[in-house]
């Protein structure tokens, strides 16, 4: 392989970051292709070589955003749960604070009613992210760390909105706002026992 040349994997990675890097600066619904050609300095057919559609590349761009919290992080039996699920929040939260993009790909009601594949998946990962949510509640309800009379399904949900508002209120007043201090605060709040 020639010098400098990148694999199909690695071309593929560079064309999901730059894609997110892109709908920072310009929002996702104004990203073209051939935009995203120039700023990784390739032709567009190239583009469509790795992702043979648009809504394919904003596919693995969504996948790639919901990569960094799984469930396998969703803690073990022995862990602290209250501690791993504030531990979660606080890693959503940094992880929006680290890809500014976040709130613009997830709100975009135009990418979601373009592309039913993005939106069913992000549709699947907040249901898992909820229902991974409200087992470690039950968890640290057990474990008499959180309120009993609580309704798990309910708190997962608000702690997902809580995240969810703070990003849109953090991307509409320009970032000027610590969102993992904020959202740790108000999150604290939500899970008092």
């Amino acid at each position: 392989m020639a010098a400098g040349r990148k694999t199909a994997q690695e071309r593929k990675a560079e064309i999901v970051t730059v894609a997110i890097r892109l709908a920072g600066e310009h929002g996702p619904d104004r990203v073209t292709t051939q935009q995203l050609a120039d700023a990784i300095g390739i032709s567009q057919p190239a583009i469509f070589r790795h992702f043979p559609t648009k809504a394919d590349i904003w596919l693995a761009v969504g996948e790639a955003i919901a990569a960094p919290v799984s469930d396998q992080d969703m803690g073990q039996g022995n862990d602290d749960p209250l501690a791993v699920l504030q531990m979660l929040m606080a890693r959503n939260l940094d992880q929006i604070t680290g890809t500014p993009a976040i709130p613009a790909i997830l709100f975009s009601r135009e990418l979601h009613a373009e592309n039913e594949a993005l939106r069913s998946h992000f549709e699947t990962v907040m249901m898992n992210r909820r229902a991974g949510l409200a087992r470690l509640i039950v968890r640290a309800q057990a474990a008499g760390q959180l309120d009993r009379e609580m309704q798990a399904e309910d708190t997962a949900a608000l702690l997902l909105a809580v995240v969810q508002g703070l990003a849109m209120r953090w991307s509409l007043e320009n970032r000027g706002f610590d969102l993992v201090d904020e959202g740790t605060r108000l999150i604290r709040v939500l899970l008092r026992p």
